[in-house]
């Protein structure tokens, strides 16, 4: 097989792979809000419910969730699996692990900031709703970019355990090539492919950085 052929497969790959990546980040950075509130609230309950998912998510290997994740209607509810299960199961699978993650990294944010802005907020007249808006927030978001990026280089490398239930993305393309041509440089383009696409993360991360900048401790 020439290395155009190759190549060509490997990019069908990674399209599949680019593609868990953007739902798992659609999906989790919205549903670590509420985790990360329910894992600050005052109510016991709530936060104890808060602790013990992300103590789940974070104690388990991502590749076990997903098994669980896909064989559960199955063996739990009767529900046949279809073609499609392995694709839903892939994508619940990331989105629920890596919402408890960012979810962490939010909590951390918004508990760095000094309760003495929320008190001087609060004689300014800043509901609390404008406190966090106007004036936590912004620092939020400052402070938490490094590690969201961090988590958001490391989803892109997990991409490749979807092969573990057969979700054909790169990682899986590569090595039926690699077997089929008793060759590793299957291995090698789709290294390359990664590389590039962490270094693009990288690139607009950066950028996002710089543009908030304006704000120093």
């Amino acid at each position: 097989m020439d290395l155009a052929t190759m190549t060509g497969m490997l990019l069908e790959g990674f399209g599949t792979t680019v593609q868990i990546f953007v739902l798992t980040l659609v999906g989790s950075i919205p549903l670590a809000v509420p985790v990360a509130f329910a894992r600050m609230s005052r109510i016991a309950p709530m936060r104890a419910v808060a602790r013990i998912y992300i103590s789940i998510m974070r104690g388990t290997p991502l590749m076990l969730q997903m098994f669980a994740i896909y064989f559960a209607p199955y063996y739990v509810f009767g529900i046949e699996l279809t073609p499609d299960s392995k694709w839903y199961a892939c994508i619940v699978a990331f989105i629920i692990n890596y919402a408890a993650y960012f979810a962490e990294i939010y909590r951390s944010g918004i508990q760095s900031i000094p309760r003495g802005q929320y008190e001087a907020a609060e004689v300014l007249g800043y509901t609390r709703a404008q406190t966090f808006a106007r004036i936590v927030l912004p620092q939020v978001v400052k402070r938490i970019l490094p590690a969201m990026g961090n988590e958001v280089i490391t989803l892109v490398k997990d991409t490749s355990l979807a092969f573990a239930i057969g979700v054909a993305e790169m990682f899986s393309t590569a090595k039926a090539l690699v077997a089929s041509q008793v060759s590793m440089v299957p291995f090698a383009i789709s290294a390359v492919f990664y590389w590039v696409f962490n270094f693009l993360v990288e690139l607009l991360i950066g950028a996002a950085e710089k543009r908030l900048d304006y704000y120093h401790d």
